[in-house]
């Protein structure tokens, strides 16, 4: 680090991080966090999220404060009022914590207002945004594009002066043991068919008939109002599969995910989890770049039916998701099992 850049966080004892959302983002910040937390052991780290992820952050003993905010309430006119209360409140709440250095993760518009109300002197963020979020930092930092996210988020660390041997995930405490875990077989794989935009979903039924093609039971698992999804996928594997849709909360994922034998999944959140876990993963990407947002780690693996156009990130006008559609159950069955054979030679 710069003696320029050393200078200016000889004096760090209160910091911000945005970072609203969405889950599996705020797993990729966990190893940030934990750097953070090393580099500054005596500051307060406090943390604006979205309402609804905020319970995977609560007692964290890393994070001093959780900020709650209602960004999806945002977005409705007719929440218009109740919207600029919550806005006013948050910008006087944020003044009043007289913070040394606010770092957005989310580089989008919203985030970057939200560390403008901060008034702290050093705003931190990436160089590059569409929605004009650099404007209102202090610091421009440039993540590269073609790296993971979570590589892009540790080079904020670097320039914080934060040292990056390697990466880990404090996640915060969580009964090891949840109820839900009694329903489950001794042995098992986790489906995770659900993703936050349809064009990262392979159909449900084609999970399905995966799941009656493995030689283990297969727990579903997906939010409740997924459930659905989660139902169609156990009605179509033949009796190999049970559905926990609805019944886990985003604490219980992890002793979940922890067990699981190995985890299936489109492009969504609980993913990062179980990479994190070390559990491997066999993700099933359509227009995202896995670069990107694909498992960290080297023991997982990507299956991707390769078009010319991908990955698009689901931009360009496309009717029928050809990447997810023209996948079959076979290919991906093959190149699960192929991974497996990978795995087990390397033990």
């Amino acid at each position: 680090m710069a003696d320029a850049q050393r200078g200016v966080f000889d004096r760090v004892n209160r910091i911000l991080i945005v970072k609203p959302s969405a889950l599996g983002d705020i797993v990729h910040s966990m190893p940030f966090l934990h750097v953070l937390k090393k580099r500054f052991p005596w500051a307060r780290i406090d943390w604006v999220v979205a309402h609804g992820l905020h319970t995977f952050l609560e007692g964290h003993p890393m994070i001093n404060r959780l900020w709650v905010i209602k960004k999806d309430q945002w977005k409705k006119l007719s929440q218009l009022r109740l919207t600029l209360k919550e806005i006013n409140a948050l910008r006087q709440g944020l003044a009043e914590q007289h913070y040394d250095v606010c770092i957005d993760l989310s580089g989008l518009f919203r985030s970057g207002v939200i560390s403008a109300f901060s008034k702290a002197p050093v705003r931190l963020g990436f160089d590059s945004s569409d929605e004009g979020s650099p404007l209102f930092y202090t610091h421009k930092i440039h993540g590269s594009m073609k790296i993971h996210a979570i590589d892009r988020y540790l080079e904020i660390a670097r320039f914080m002066g934060c040292a990056v041997d390697k990466v880990e995930y404090p996640f915060a405490p969580h009964n090891p043991a949840p109820d839900v875990m009694k329903e489950l077989p001794e042995d098992y794989v986790i489906i995770c068919p659900s993703a936050g935009k349809p064009a990262n979903r392979w159909p449900a039924s084609k999970y399905g008939a995966l799941a009656s093609m493995l030689d283990l039971p297969v727990v579903v698992i997906a939010s409740a109002p997924e459930a659905d999804i989660a139902q169609e996928v156990v009605e179509s594997s033949q009796g190999n599969a049970v559905s926990l849709a609805g019944k886990t909360n985003l604490k219980d994922l992890l002793p979940v995910i922890g067990n699981a034998k190995y985890f299936i999944c489109n492009d969504t959140g609980p993913m990062h989890i179980a990479a994190a876990l070390g559990i491997p993963v066999f993700a099933i990407f359509g227009p995202a770049n896995p670069v990107r947002t694909g498992p960290y780690g080297t023991i997982h693996t990507v299956i991707q039916k390769k078009l010319d156009c991908s990955p698009c990130y689901a931009h360009t006008p496309c009717r029928r998701y050809r990447c997810m559609e023209e996948l079959t159950v076979t290919q991906v069955f093959d190149q699960i099992q192929y991974g497996l054979k990978i795995k087990e030679s390397t033990v």
